[in-house]
């Protein structure tokens, strides 16, 4: 049956005026400007689109000609290679923790973009900047000291601020995609894993660059690897502390995800929140780089005191949030079920993830792989609204609330007889006792 201009359907417009009438939400609207006209509107989002990927590229360009200058070819080639082994795994569960409502590839591809080429270059021509400042302009800091000053002091503050800018962008241009914790969580995760995978590089080509010098190491047979500074490297940096990068900057992605959702009548509140994450992000990255000037126990002790416990409270957190998402489903998506756009079970199935992935088992093996994406859609667009809504309860509703609210509800209805068995099928299946 197909919806009614004002958000019924045909049959149903009368019996559910009153559920409507309570979907709306008091609060007013503030008036909006005139808006551009949309051949504008297009123009500016190409020039936007084709400025960032212009900056991107030549940050690219720009880093991997000051990378390969300091490794030499053979070492960037085999850094290159042994810096790819975390990258899969941790975006991989960057990608399983977003799994609720993904994030557009668009953003995630920019966050590690930005990462990877921007936030790199702005790190290594500030430290080296101040490392040169440092040792010139001070008579009293001997060049080892202007090293540890720049690696514990200037290197945390520079490098978490360039990653932070990532976020910042996203929260400011795409801030209907920026829905809580675990979205700030996955683009501040993906924007370190970037910049980890290019710092890699660096220091494994160094490594591999030494090691050469030195006749430690041959390419051509695996004689001294063992004992070579490359298999220390790629000890310390990808086996041991793969995740280091990814935690400073996901406490400030967690701030960010906080500020988007909560305290909406505390402006101050929301803006300090950023300020506060960056500024622990930049307090846990000093100490790890300090850590390498203690030795051996000592970098064990901050590995083992700090490194190791806040990762397992940020991992704790981010699964904690993950789940209160789907959770959030059962509370937001009742009144759209009352007002028949869901049927009444959809609310507890769409927050089951395996619910939702044996709906999509069952309409592939029925109706072939266009009904397991009508699943996929649909519960994307289902949880898109729950979310949509979610927000204007905390923070009020957006000027557009209505507009989006209305497009999402009629982009569900079209999806919804494709897979409405499916999930029906599911939800008995998992939720209907077996026979005694």
């Amino acid at each position: 049956m197909p919806p009614a201009p004002d958000g019924t359907t045909t049959g149903t417009r009368g019996c559910h005026r009153g559920v409507l009438a309570r979907l709306l939400f008091t609060r007013r609207e503030s008036p909006a400007s005139a808006p551009a006209s949309a051949s504008r509107r297009a123009w500016l989002r190409v020039l936007s689109l084709f400025t960032l990927v212009a900056l991107l590229t030549l940050s690219g360009i720009a880093i991997l000609t000051m990378v390969r200058r300091q490794t030499g070819t053979e070492g960037f080639l085999v850094g290159f290679a042994l810096a790819v082994f975390p990258v899969p795994v941790l975006v991989t569960v960057f990608r399983w923790l977003d799994r609720v409502e993904p994030e557009p590839w668009r953003n995630l591809a920019f966050a590690f973009a930005w990462g990877a080429c921007a936030a790199t270059l702005v790190a290594i021509v500030a430290n080296g900047f101040a490392t040169q400042w440092l040792s010139t302009n001070i008579a009293s800091v001997s060049p080892a000291d202007a090293e540890t000053w720049s690696s514990t002091v200037v290197a945390p503050v520079v490098e978490e601020s360039a990653k932070a800018a990532a976020i910042l962008l996203l929260f400011v241009f795409r801030r209907r995609h920026v829905d809580g914790i675990t979205d700030g969580i996955v683009i501040a995760g993906l924007t370190a894993t970037g910049f980890a995978f290019t710092e890699n590089v660096l220091y494994l080509g160094n490594a591999v660059g030494r090691d050469l010098s030195l006749g430690s190491l041959s390419l051509h047979s695996l004689a001294g690897l063992a004992d070579s500074l490359t298999a220390g490297t790629f000890f310390v940096r990808v086996i041991m502390s793969p995740f280091a990068h990814p935690l400073f900057t996901v406490l400030t992605g967690l701030a960010f995800g906080i500020a988007a959702t909560r305290y909406p009548h505390h402006r101050a509140l929301r803006l300090a929140l950023p300020v506060l994450g960056l500024t622990t992000a930049i307090l846990l990255h000093s100490i790890w780089n300090s850590a390498s000037s203690l030795g051996s126990f000592g970098f064990l002790a901050v590995y083992g005191l700090f490194m190791v416990p806040v990762f397992a409270a940020v991992s704790c957190l981010a699964v904690w949030s993950r789940r209160q998402e789907l959770l959030s489903l059962r509370t937001y998506l009742p009144p759209y079920a009352a007002a028949g756009w869901l049927t009444p079970t959809d609310p507890l199935t769409l927050s089951s993830l395996k619910t939702r992935a044996l709906a999509r088992t069952i309409a592939r093996r029925t109706h072939g792989p266009a009904a397991a994406r009508a699943v996929s859609e649909y519960a994307a667009v289902a949880t898109s609204l729950a979310f949509l809504r979610r927000r204007a309860h905390r923070t009020g509703p957006t000027p557009d609330f209505h507009t989006r609210e209305r497009t999402l509800l009629h982009h569900l209805w079209q999806t919804k007889p494709l897979a409405h068995p499916a999930l029906t099928h599911a939800h008995h299946t998992r939720h209907t006792p077996p026979p005694e």
